[in-house]
């Protein structure tokens, strides 16, 4: 996908010129919504940049994804994927030059990209020719902000005021002597200096009276937010730190996988505002076989139609999450639909079709694994990621990432820029009445209070100021906890024997008082997901010895006994018996950012066996 440079000039404030069609890089659809998004800062060569808003995109009529549920949960008509062009034109995503602020590695000099006078499309210093170097540091907010690092502020708030007339004129220098900031100092012509050590302290913006700016780089001039109260903070214009997508993401389950609704999908909207306008039928029918829907006569207009008087009854049932179960994805209604599709399973379905699950074929000489009630094969599955908004700072929260989300355009758009993975998968349901026993156990609810009690700390700082701190409570559960470890556990062994990368591989959990699920799938868009690997681990027979298997490498870490016998691991210690060496995955694979786990809740602990699910299945411990 191309990228191309917002405007020529661009590192000059005011007005923005004509701008330029010649591309300057581009990465893959799925960077767009993952790593490099709008807000999102990115390297090209010598210089830096960032995304610019949505508004500026160039998206096409033909790159249109539909997935009616995430439609209606996100308030977007429509998804849209990121424009590619190829061969590169330069049409697509823009970009910005950003940082602003540049250094040459010869004269030292620090100071706007637009002064240094380089040659149009270089990056030159126009005294020393040597390529100019972006500043490595930004300052950015909670609120999703981001600006230049204020180095003239810095050196100057940190020491004495000198001639308010003296001129100034900033350098950068590096002693080479420690990897720390220590060794990096800012010098101005007016005699003041300051090296950089401890600038990256959380309140030390504030201690020097920096406040934040408001500014949105990625939606250009005139767009700041003045007035924002939080704290700057400083971060490496690389660090993760730096821009957190917000992802949204559901399955395509029936009747939206259905033919019929995906042909509908484009038609909808004009359907639906002759029904609102109070339009007859007869002339709503007329305008279906106007329309071209049913030319091949696979369909009939009245087929149309009540499919259409089907999509508006979403709208009309789906009913709003509590605010609780709206931030915790695992038990909202989005999860809910797609748990009891996923638990009943489809009869015959069209080729065409994106959703197929049917139950494991029964083996006579193999029972399912203990605490498992079905095994549902997820033959084809058709998963939307939409990029919701994004953070800076501080990751989004797992279980709560509905707060301080950054705008994604300065215009309004009716779209969200998305992705969809065709791909297989394993559902697995767990025995409810087994997990109920095992909750009500004294060793697993007082483990998972540690994390509990973490969390709701967390939580309360986060939204104290906006609701009162007793009605702010985790929704971590012992059940939660376990599924999760669980499904960390299988993905682990089924990459080794279904010859799948780590990366490849995802969860999707489905956890509340009446679910108890696990959903194992491909994550990767391309052929490697749809092979049959996947499906095969679902098998009676395979999910036995995958189970064996996981469950005896889980009960021993390399990192033992101090793993097992950790009280306090991972974010804000939100993860007790777990590490890179035992349940940790890839960052893709993870739907809670590798919170909330613990390895004793399935296999116990030496000292108390009983605190794990698992510990009295026959022949699996």
């Amino acid at each position: 996908m191309a990228l191309r440079e917002r405007r020529k000039g661009a590192g000059k404030k005011g007005p923005e010129r004509e701008e330029t069609r010649t591309p300057v890089g581009g990465v893959r659809r799925a960077q767009m919504i993952t790593t490099y998004g709008v807000g999102g800062m990115v390297a090209i060569d010598d210089q830096s940049y960032i995304v610019s808003g949505l508004d500026t995109w160039r998206v096409r009529p033909s790159d249109v994804i539909y997935e009616p549920r995430l439609q209606y949960w996100l308030g977007v008509p429509k998804f849209q994927l990121p424009p590619a062009d190829n061969p590169s034109s330069g049409s697509g995503v823009k970009i910005r030059l950003f940082p602003e602020l540049y250094s040459c590695p010869r004269c030292n000099v620090l100071q706007e990209f637009r002064r240094f006078g380089s040659p149009t499309g270089k990056s030159l210093c126009g005294t020393c020719e040597k390529s100019l170097v972006p500043s490595r540091f930004v300052i950015a907010c909670e609120n999703g902000h981001l600006d230049d690092f204020p180095y003239f502020a810095w050196v100057h708030k940190k020491t004495e005021r000198g001639e308010e007339k003296a001129k100034h004129g900033l350098t950068l220098h590096s002693t080479g002597r420690t990897a720390s900031l220590r060794s990096v100092h800012i010098k101005c012509l007016c005699g003041k200096s300051a090296s950089l050590e401890g600038a990256f302290g959380g309140k030390v913006m504030d201690a020097l009276g920096i406040k934040c700016s408001g500014r949105r780089p990625w939606l250009g001039w005139g767009t700041d937010q003045i007035g924002c109260s939080a704290t700057p903070r400083t971060l490496q214009r690389g660090s993760s730190a730096a821009w957190f997508p917000i992802n949204r993401s559901a399955l395509s389950i029936p009747p939206w996988s259905e033919s019929l609704q995906q042909r509908l999908n484009p038609y909808y909207e004009a359907f639906n505002g002759l029904i609102d306008d109070g339009a007859p039928e007869t002339m709503i029918l007329n305008n279906i076989r106007r329309s071209g829907i049913v030319d091949d006569e696979r369909f009939t207009p009245e087929t149309v139609l009540e499919a259409v008087h089907r999509r508006r009854e979403l709208t009309a049932s789906a009913g709003s999450d509590s605010d609780d179960s709206a931030g915790f994805e695992p038990a909202n209604n989005l999860r809910r639909m797609e748990y009891e599709q996923l638990y009943e399973g489809t009869g015959q379905v069209e080729r065409g079709e994106d959703f197929e699950c049917v139950p494991a074929a029964a083996d006579s000489c193999t029972d399912l694994p203990y605490g498992v009630a079905k095994s549902m094969l997820v033959k084809r599955l058709r998963e939307v990621r939409a990029l919701q908004s994004f953070t800076r700072v501080d990751m989004p929260e797992p279980t709560n990432a509905g707060l301080r989300n950054a705008a994604l355009s300065k215009e309004k758009v009716s779209w969200l820029p998305a992705i969809e993975i065709s791909g297989e998968g394993v559902f697995l349901a767990m025995d409810q009445k087994k997990l109920r026993e095992w909750e009500k156990r004294p060793g697993p609810v007082t483990r998972v209070e540690q994390i509990w009690r973490g969390h709701t700390a967390h939580l309360r700082q986060q939204r104290g100021d906006s609701r009162a701190p007793g009605d702010i409570t985790s929704p971590v559960t012992p059940r939660y906890v376990l599924l999760h470890t669980l499904a960390h556990i299988l993905i682990n062994e089924w990459t080794l024997e279904a010859g799948y990368p780590a990366a490849a591989l995802r969860e999707r959990l489905y956890v509340s008082d009446d679910m108890a699920g696990i959903l194992i799938y491909t994550a990767t868009s391309d052929s490697e997901g749809s092979l049959g690997g996947v499906v095969a681990r679902g098998e009676h027979r395979n999910l036995h010895h995958s189970f064996e298997s996981a469950l005896a490498r889980a009960a021993w870490c390399s990192q033992d006994p101090p793993c097992i016998e950790s009280e306090a691991r991972g974010f804000l210690s939100l993860n007790l018996a777990a590490c890179h060496a035992c349940v940790l995955l890839a960052e893709t694979s993870c739907e809670a950012q590798n919170l909330f786990l613990d390895r004793a809740l399935i296999v116990g602990t030496p000292e108390a066996p009983s605190i794990g699910f698992f510990s009295i299945a026959d022949g699996l411990r």
